[in-house]
Protein backbone atom coordinates (compact mmCIF):
# COMPACT_ATOMS: atom_id res chain seq x y z
CA UNK A 1 0.00 0.00 0.00
CA UNK A 2 1.49 3.47 -0.69
CA UNK A 3 0.18 6.69 0.34
CA UNK A 4 -1.89 7.55 -3.08
CA UNK A 5 -3.89 4.76 -2.07
CA UNK A 6 -5.23 6.91 0.51
CA UNK A 7 -6.34 10.22 -0.62
CA UNK A 8 -10.01 11.53 -1.93
CA UNK A 9 -11.89 14.57 -2.86
CA UNK A 10 -13.32 15.53 0.87
CA UNK A 11 -15.33 19.18 0.41
CA UNK A 12 -14.12 21.26 2.86
CA UNK A 13 -18.53 21.99 4.00
CA UNK A 14 -18.42 18.47 5.75
CA UNK A 15 -15.54 19.53 7.95
CA UNK A 16 -17.41 19.62 11.71
CA UNK A 17 -16.71 23.07 13.30
CA UNK A 18 -19.33 22.16 15.84
CA UNK A 19 -20.14 19.31 17.46
CA UNK A 20 -23.70 17.80 17.72
CA UNK A 21 -26.28 19.28 20.05
CA UNK A 22 -26.69 15.80 21.83
CA UNK A 23 -23.33 13.70 22.09
CA UNK A 24 -25.17 10.45 21.05
CA UNK A 25 -27.18 11.91 18.20
CA UNK A 26 -24.91 11.92 15.66
CA UNK A 27 -25.00 9.86 12.64
CA UNK A 28 -23.81 6.89 12.71
CA UNK A 29 -22.19 4.02 10.03
CA UNK A 30 -22.46 0.82 10.75
CA UNK A 31 -20.19 -1.96 8.88
CA UNK A 32 -20.38 -5.40 8.27
CA UNK A 33 -17.36 -7.01 7.67
CA UNK A 34 -18.26 -10.38 6.38
CA UNK A 35 -21.33 -9.04 4.19
CA UNK A 36 -20.14 -5.71 3.22
CA UNK A 37 -23.35 -4.16 4.40
CA UNK A 38 -23.66 -0.77 5.52
CA UNK A 39 -26.04 1.01 7.66
CA UNK A 40 -27.12 4.25 8.32
CA UNK A 41 -28.05 4.76 11.73
CA UNK A 42 -28.28 7.45 14.73
CA UNK A 43 -25.15 6.99 17.74
CA UNK A 44 -27.48 5.88 20.07
CA UNK A 45 -28.69 2.85 18.33
CA UNK A 46 -25.09 1.55 18.96
CA UNK A 47 -27.13 -0.44 21.88
CA UNK A 48 -28.29 -3.18 19.34
CA UNK A 49 -25.59 -4.36 18.24
CA UNK A 50 -24.20 -5.21 21.79
CA UNK A 51 -25.03 -7.62 23.98
CA UNK A 52 -24.23 -9.03 27.77
CA UNK A 53 -20.77 -9.88 28.15
CA UNK A 54 -19.20 -7.68 25.04
CA UNK A 55 -16.47 -5.38 25.97
CA UNK A 56 -15.96 -1.77 24.77
CA UNK A 57 -12.40 -0.78 25.86
CA UNK A 58 -12.10 3.12 26.72
CA UNK A 59 -9.38 5.72 26.15
CA UNK A 60 -9.32 7.63 29.50
CA UNK A 61 -6.86 10.17 28.91
CA UNK A 62 -8.06 13.97 29.27
CA UNK A 63 -6.79 16.89 27.69
CA UNK A 64 -4.92 19.42 29.12
CA UNK A 65 -5.64 23.02 28.00
CA UNK A 66 -2.17 22.65 25.91
CA UNK A 67 -3.22 26.18 23.47
CA UNK A 68 -1.43 29.25 25.52
CA UNK A 69 -0.90 32.97 23.93
CA UNK A 70 1.84 35.01 25.15
CA UNK A 71 3.78 37.93 24.12
CA UNK A 72 7.22 38.71 22.99
CA UNK A 73 9.68 40.77 25.38
CA UNK A 74 10.54 44.09 23.95
CA UNK A 75 8.42 43.94 20.90
CA UNK A 76 5.04 42.45 22.69
CA UNK A 77 4.57 40.20 19.12
CA UNK A 78 1.61 37.73 20.13
CA UNK A 79 2.45 33.99 20.22
CA UNK A 80 1.14 31.22 20.22
CA UNK A 81 2.45 28.55 22.30
CA UNK A 82 1.28 24.91 22.09
CA UNK A 83 2.24 22.73 25.08
CA UNK A 84 3.32 18.91 23.54
CA UNK A 85 4.82 17.51 26.60
CA UNK A 86 6.66 18.08 30.01
CA UNK A 87 10.00 17.02 29.99
CA UNK A 88 11.13 18.03 33.36
CA UNK A 89 9.18 18.44 36.64
CA UNK A 90 11.51 19.79 38.88
CA UNK A 91 13.03 22.52 36.07
CA UNK A 92 9.46 22.82 34.44
CA UNK A 93 10.96 22.25 30.69
CA UNK A 94 8.41 21.90 28.28
CA UNK A 95 8.45 20.81 24.50
CA UNK A 96 6.38 23.24 23.06
CA UNK A 97 5.37 24.38 19.41
CA UNK A 98 5.73 28.03 18.81
CA UNK A 99 3.63 30.35 16.35
CA UNK A 100 5.39 32.06 14.34
CA UNK A 101 8.16 30.28 14.68
CA UNK A 102 10.23 32.64 13.05
CA UNK A 103 10.46 34.91 15.55
CA UNK A 104 11.25 32.85 18.43
CA UNK A 105 14.91 32.36 18.73
CA UNK A 106 16.86 31.04 21.91
CA UNK A 107 17.32 33.11 24.77
CA UNK A 108 13.91 35.02 23.99
CA UNK A 109 11.66 35.47 26.86
CA UNK A 110 7.74 35.22 26.67
CA UNK A 111 5.45 36.29 28.94
CA UNK A 112 1.84 34.92 29.73
CA UNK A 113 -1.43 36.68 31.56
CA UNK A 114 -2.84 40.19 31.63
CA UNK A 115 -0.04 40.53 34.31
CA UNK A 116 2.54 38.99 33.01
CA UNK A 117 2.74 36.80 36.32
CA UNK A 118 4.13 33.39 34.06
CA UNK A 119 7.49 33.55 31.84
CA UNK A 120 9.01 31.10 29.84
CA UNK A 121 12.49 31.13 28.36
CA UNK A 122 13.35 29.68 24.80
CA UNK A 123 16.34 27.49 25.92
CA UNK A 124 16.54 25.38 22.61
CA UNK A 125 15.23 24.54 18.89
CA UNK A 126 14.02 21.01 18.05
CA UNK A 127 12.43 21.46 14.71
CA UNK A 128 11.61 23.79 12.77
CA UNK A 129 8.29 25.12 14.93
CA UNK A 130 9.94 23.26 18.18
CA UNK A 131 10.84 24.74 21.08
CA UNK A 132 11.90 23.81 24.45
CA UNK A 133 10.67 26.04 27.40
CA UNK A 134 12.05 26.83 31.03
CA UNK A 135 8.95 28.49 32.65
CA UNK A 136 10.00 31.10 35.00
CA UNK A 137 7.84 30.36 38.33
CA UNK A 138 8.46 30.89 41.87
CA UNK A 139 5.34 28.90 43.11
CA UNK A 140 4.78 24.75 44.08
CA UNK A 141 4.54 22.76 41.13
CA UNK A 142 0.22 22.40 42.08
CA UNK A 143 0.42 26.15 41.67
CA UNK A 144 2.37 25.92 38.39
CA UNK A 145 0.29 23.77 36.89
CA UNK A 146 -2.98 25.37 37.99
CA UNK A 147 -1.94 28.54 36.43
CA UNK A 148 -1.38 26.41 32.69
CA UNK A 149 -4.50 25.20 33.62
CA UNK A 150 -6.02 29.51 34.41
CA UNK A 151 -4.14 30.68 31.16
CA UNK A 152 -4.50 27.63 28.75
CA UNK A 153 -7.12 27.03 25.75
CA UNK A 154 -8.96 24.09 25.01
CA UNK A 155 -6.51 22.86 21.97
CA UNK A 156 -9.32 22.79 19.27
CA UNK A 157 -8.16 21.52 15.62
CA UNK A 158 -6.58 24.35 13.77
CA UNK A 159 -9.43 23.19 10.70
CA UNK A 160 -11.83 24.93 13.34
CA UNK A 161 -10.83 28.22 12.48
CA UNK A 162 -13.90 29.64 15.21
CA UNK A 163 -13.45 31.18 18.88
CA UNK A 164 -12.54 28.35 21.50
CA UNK A 165 -16.11 28.51 23.79
CA UNK A 166 -17.10 27.67 27.34
CA UNK A 167 -19.15 24.75 25.28
CA UNK A 168 -15.64 23.43 23.44
CA UNK A 169 -14.24 22.79 27.36
CA UNK A 170 -16.99 20.34 27.89
CA UNK A 171 -17.45 18.60 24.63
CA UNK A 172 -13.55 18.52 23.23
CA UNK A 173 -13.45 16.19 26.06
CA UNK A 174 -14.94 12.54 26.82
CA UNK A 175 -17.61 12.31 30.06
CA UNK A 176 -15.12 9.63 31.38
CA UNK A 177 -11.66 11.60 30.95
CA UNK A 178 -9.25 10.51 33.92
CA UNK A 179 -6.08 11.16 33.85
CA UNK A 180 -4.77 14.78 32.06
CA UNK A 181 -1.96 14.48 29.16
CA UNK A 182 -3.89 14.38 26.00
CA UNK A 183 -3.05 17.26 23.46
CA UNK A 184 -5.91 16.41 21.66
CA UNK A 185 -9.18 14.23 22.52
CA UNK A 186 -9.75 10.09 21.64
CA UNK A 187 -12.70 11.84 19.27
CA UNK A 188 -14.79 8.21 19.12
CA UNK A 189 -15.59 8.42 22.55
CA UNK A 190 -17.07 12.24 22.40
CA UNK A 191 -20.28 10.23 21.18
CA UNK A 192 -21.00 8.70 24.37
CA UNK A 193 -23.25 10.43 26.78
CA UNK A 194 -23.84 9.05 30.52
CA UNK A 195 -27.43 7.88 29.23
CA UNK A 196 -26.09 5.71 27.05
CA UNK A 197 -22.94 4.28 29.19
CA UNK A 198 -25.61 3.55 31.83
CA UNK A 199 -27.68 1.47 29.21
CA UNK A 200 -25.02 -0.36 27.99
CA UNK A 201 -24.21 -1.16 31.57
CA UNK A 202 -28.21 -2.01 32.39
CA UNK A 203 -27.40 -4.35 29.18
CA UNK A 204 -24.26 -6.10 30.72
CA UNK A 205 -21.96 -4.43 28.28
CA UNK A 206 -18.32 -4.55 30.26
CA UNK A 207 -16.19 -1.46 30.30
CA UNK A 208 -12.45 -1.72 30.16
CA UNK A 209 -10.04 1.90 30.26
CA UNK A 210 -6.59 1.86 28.45
CA UNK A 211 -4.41 5.65 29.16
CA UNK A 212 -2.93 6.61 25.91
CA UNK A 213 -2.17 10.06 26.15
CA UNK A 214 -2.59 11.55 22.39
CA UNK A 215 0.13 13.90 20.94
CA UNK A 216 -0.17 15.67 18.00
CA UNK A 217 2.09 13.39 16.37
CA UNK A 218 -0.99 11.36 15.78
CA UNK A 219 -2.07 14.02 12.90
CA UNK A 220 1.16 14.16 11.61
CA UNK A 221 1.06 14.51 7.65
CA UNK A 222 2.72 11.37 5.94
CA UNK A 223 5.40 12.69 3.41
CA UNK A 224 6.73 9.36 1.57
CA UNK A 225 4.57 7.31 -0.75
CA UNK A 226 6.25 4.26 0.89
CA UNK A 227 4.40 3.73 4.12
CA UNK A 228 6.94 1.65 5.89
CA UNK A 229 9.07 4.27 6.31
CA UNK A 230 6.84 6.62 8.03
CA UNK A 231 7.84 7.07 11.44
CA UNK A 232 4.76 7.97 14.14
CA UNK A 233 5.51 10.23 17.02
CA UNK A 234 5.57 8.50 20.65
CA UNK A 235 3.15 7.88 22.90
CA UNK A 236 2.51 7.50 26.30
CA UNK A 237 0.39 4.08 27.18
CA UNK A 238 -0.74 2.83 30.64
CA UNK A 239 -2.66 -1.21 30.18
CA UNK A 240 -3.52 -1.96 33.73
CA UNK A 241 -4.32 -6.03 35.30
CA UNK A 242 -7.63 -5.07 35.56
CA UNK A 243 -8.35 -4.30 31.57
CA UNK A 244 -6.31 -7.01 30.91
CA UNK A 245 -8.51 -9.36 32.81
CA UNK A 246 -11.79 -7.84 31.45
CA UNK A 247 -10.71 -8.16 27.87
CA UNK A 248 -8.69 -12.06 27.69
CA UNK A 249 -11.89 -12.72 29.38
CA UNK A 250 -14.03 -11.42 26.67
CA UNK A 251 -11.87 -12.94 24.04
CA UNK A 252 -11.78 -16.51 25.86
CA UNK A 253 -15.53 -16.27 25.80
CA UNK A 254 -16.07 -15.10 22.42
CA UNK A 255 -17.54 -11.75 23.02
CA UNK A 256 -17.24 -8.70 21.00
CA UNK A 257 -13.83 -6.79 22.22
CA UNK A 258 -14.74 -3.23 20.76
CA UNK A 259 -11.86 -0.47 20.70
CA UNK A 260 -13.37 2.69 21.01
CA UNK A 261 -11.34 4.66 18.64
CA UNK A 262 -7.35 4.71 16.63
CA UNK A 263 -5.83 5.40 20.12
CA UNK A 264 -7.61 2.42 21.64
CA UNK A 265 -6.61 -0.03 18.83
CA UNK A 266 -2.99 1.33 18.65
CA UNK A 267 -2.99 0.64 22.51
CA UNK A 268 -3.97 -2.77 22.66
CA UNK A 269 -1.86 -3.59 19.68
CA UNK A 270 0.82 -2.08 21.12
CA UNK A 271 0.26 -4.74 24.20
CA UNK A 272 -0.34 -8.33 22.39
CA UNK A 273 1.25 -11.09 23.89
CA UNK A 274 3.25 -14.12 21.81
CA UNK A 275 -0.28 -16.31 22.10
CA UNK A 276 -2.52 -13.40 21.16
CA UNK A 277 -3.25 -11.73 24.49
CA UNK A 278 -3.65 -8.84 25.97
CA UNK A 279 -0.31 -8.04 28.27
CA UNK A 280 0.03 -5.34 30.65
CA UNK A 281 1.94 -1.94 29.36
CA UNK A 282 3.32 0.93 31.08
CA UNK A 283 5.52 2.74 28.51
CA UNK A 284 5.58 4.44 25.14
CA UNK A 285 4.10 3.22 22.05
CA UNK A 286 5.03 4.43 18.28
CA UNK A 287 3.15 1.81 16.86
CA UNK A 288 2.20 2.68 12.97
CA UNK A 289 -0.79 0.24 11.58
CA UNK A 290 -1.16 0.39 7.79
CA UNK A 291 -2.18 -2.85 5.93
CA UNK A 292 -1.99 -5.12 5.43
CA UNK A 293 -2.05 -6.25 9.42
CA UNK A 294 -3.49 -9.12 11.34
CA UNK A 295 -5.10 -7.20 14.13
CA UNK A 296 -4.90 -9.45 17.66
CA UNK A 297 -7.15 -8.21 20.33
CA UNK A 298 -10.44 -5.94 19.29
CA UNK A 299 -12.99 -7.10 16.22
CA UNK A 300 -14.68 -4.44 16.30
CA UNK A 301 -14.26 -0.75 16.41
CA UNK A 302 -15.77 2.58 17.05
CA UNK A 303 -13.83 5.52 14.88
CA UNK A 304 -14.95 8.97 13.59
CA UNK A 305 -14.56 9.58 10.28
CA UNK A 306 -10.74 10.58 9.02
CA UNK A 307 -9.16 13.15 7.01
CA UNK A 308 -7.19 11.79 3.45
CA UNK A 309 -3.71 10.69 3.25
CA UNK A 310 -3.90 10.08 7.21
CA UNK A 311 -2.55 7.46 9.48
CA UNK A 312 -6.21 6.96 10.67
CA UNK A 313 -7.34 6.48 7.93
CA UNK A 314 -5.05 3.85 7.39
CA UNK A 315 -5.39 2.01 10.39
CA UNK A 316 -9.07 1.89 9.39
CA UNK A 317 -8.12 0.43 5.86
CA UNK A 318 -6.36 -1.93 7.75
CA UNK A 319 -9.29 -3.13 9.67
CA UNK A 320 -12.15 -2.99 7.51
CA UNK A 321 -10.68 -3.58 4.05
CA UNK A 322 -9.23 -1.30 1.81
CA UNK A 323 -12.16 -1.49 -1.09
CA UNK A 324 -15.19 -1.77 1.48
CA UNK A 325 -13.44 2.09 3.15
CA UNK A 326 -13.34 3.05 -0.25
CA UNK A 327 -17.27 2.62 -0.70
CA UNK A 328 -17.78 3.46 3.15
CA UNK A 329 -16.02 6.81 2.64
CA UNK A 330 -18.15 7.61 -0.88
CA UNK A 331 -21.20 6.86 1.02
CA UNK A 332 -20.61 9.00 3.66
CA UNK A 333 -19.83 11.70 1.28
CA UNK A 334 -22.96 11.37 -0.46
CA UNK A 335 -24.85 11.05 3.14
CA UNK A 336 -23.45 14.18 3.78
CA UNK A 337 -21.42 12.31 7.13
CA UNK A 338 -19.27 14.95 9.24
CA UNK A 339 -15.69 14.24 8.93
CA UNK A 340 -13.00 14.92 11.70
CA UNK A 341 -12.92 15.65 15.35
CA UNK A 342 -16.77 17.25 15.98
CA UNK A 343 -17.62 14.47 12.97
CA UNK A 344 -20.42 11.66 12.70
CA UNK A 345 -19.20 8.11 13.92
CA UNK A 346 -18.48 4.52 12.48
CA UNK A 347 -18.93 1.31 13.83
CA UNK A 348 -17.06 -1.65 12.15
CA UNK A 349 -18.15 -5.13 13.11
Amino acid sequence: MKLSNFNFELPKELLAEYPAENRDESKLMVIHRETGKIEHRMFKDLIEYFDEGDVMVLNNTKVFPARLYGNKEKTGARIEVFLLRELNEEQRLWDVLVDPARKIRIGNKLYFGEDESLVAEVIDNTTSRGRTLRFLYDGSYTDFRRKLRELGETPLPKYIKRDVTPEDEERYQTIYAKHEGAVAAPTAGLHFSKHLLKRLEIKGVDFAEVTLHVGLGTFNPVEVEDLSKHKMDSEELVIDERATEIVNNAKANKRKVCAVGTTVMRGLESAVSSDHQLNTFEGWTNKFIFPPYDFSIANCMVTNFHLPKSTLLMMISAFVGHDLMKKAYKQAILEQYRFYSYGDAMLIL
